[in-house]
């Protein structure tokens, strides 16, 4: 059977593959799917899986397809490191531009980096280190003693800097010839009270599908995917913001194996807004990391607690501990 569309999960725990033929009324046709296998050294092989799962819940012999577009949160997902100056101003906006773009955020410093801190970044080994700092023609020292501490390191990892633009010329300076690849993008937080995350967001998940084939089990992944790899709960962020413009202000709650993700898109009421201190983004994100449904399930049953969970399931106590 010929798709036109596949649209692939690649979840920490499970890789979900959907159907679609396209056309003036795209069409959705079935689903599959099938256990990550990362673990194997090669998540290509539960892709296949769900592949044949689709085509055994459609019941037909086998699927060939146009596309093949991902979205991955599998080998770790995608984590960072963000450092900036002040935490509610430069620090804040780049946590919400990475956690737009779908990170997992590891480690968050404001001021000056300590070699503590370095010692941090380094156990973490993030597949991204933001720097940001300083509005637009004002501070400049902190991004920049931060830039020249990061470069030391001397890491295989890209650095993405999003700080005052006066330090633009001089970070790359710091960055020649160093292994990290640098990626120089308009200022996250260019004025006071002014939020600017879209260009960091946007070169975030550039960053992150080009340098995902680096990560365990993710070498062959360009064996079949044609199209695009986002990270899963950036295109999450991104399907919430094409429902806002059709339903306007909404949660989207992304229930995973590992955790659970919170996205809302809303420009807020005018009473909110008035008493707001700092500025918010239209559309954000938080991740409840305790709460994915498989890898913490048990975190979730002692919060329900075991009996009022047996209860709603209809189950009794030895059958939920079974499960």
């Amino acid at each position: 059977m010929k798709i036109d569309l596949l649209v692939a999960e690649i979840g920490s725990t499970t890789t979900v593959v959907n159907a679609f033929n396209l056309g003036p009324c795209p069409k959705f046709i079935g689903q599959g799917q099938s256990p990550t296998t990362v673990d194997e050294g090669d998540v290509n092989i539960g892709l296949r899986s769900a592949i044949d799962n689709l085509a055994s819940n459609l019941n037909i012999e086998g699927i060939e397809y146009d596309e093949l577009i991902a979205t991955s949160s599998a080998a770790g997902g995608l984590r960072m490191t963000v450092h900036g100056l002040v935490y509610d101003m430069t620090v804040k906006a780049a946590k919400e531009a990475a956690l737009g773009a779908g990170a997992n955020i590891k480690y968050i410093t404001a001021g000056r980096l300590r070699d503590s801190d370095l010692k941090k970044i380094k156990k973490i080994e993030p597949n991204i280190i933001l720097i940001a700092g300083g509005v637009d023609y004002g501070e400049r020292d902190t991004a920049l003693y931060n830039s020249e501490l990061i470069a030391g390191l001397d890491l295989n990892i890209p650095v993405i800097y999003a700080g005052n633009i006066e330090n633009q010329e001089e970070v790359k300076e710091v960055f020649r010839s160093k292994k990290s690849e640098l990626y120089i993008v308009e200022n996250v937080y260019p004025k006071i009270d002014e939020l600017n995350i879209e260009p960091t967001r946007k070169i975030i998940q550039d960053v992150f599908e080009k340098h995902i084939i680096h990560g365990p089990g993710m070498e062959k992944v360009r064996d079949m995917i044609t199209g695009s790899i986002m990270p899963t709960p950036g295109a999450v962020m991104a399907a919430s913001e094409l429902l806002y413009e059709e339903l306007e202000d909404l949660i989207t709650i992304d229930v995973g194996g590992a955790t659970t993700d919170i996205h809302s898109v809303t420009e807020g009421s005018e009473e909110i807004s008035r008493i707001l201190v700092n500025p918010e983004p239209l559309a954000k994100r938080t991740v409840e990391g305790d709460l994915g449904v498989y890898v913490n399930m048990h975190n979730i049953v002692n919060m329900v607690g075991e009996e009022e969970l047996a209860k709603e399931l209809n189950i009794s106590n030895e059958e939920l501990e079974k499960m």
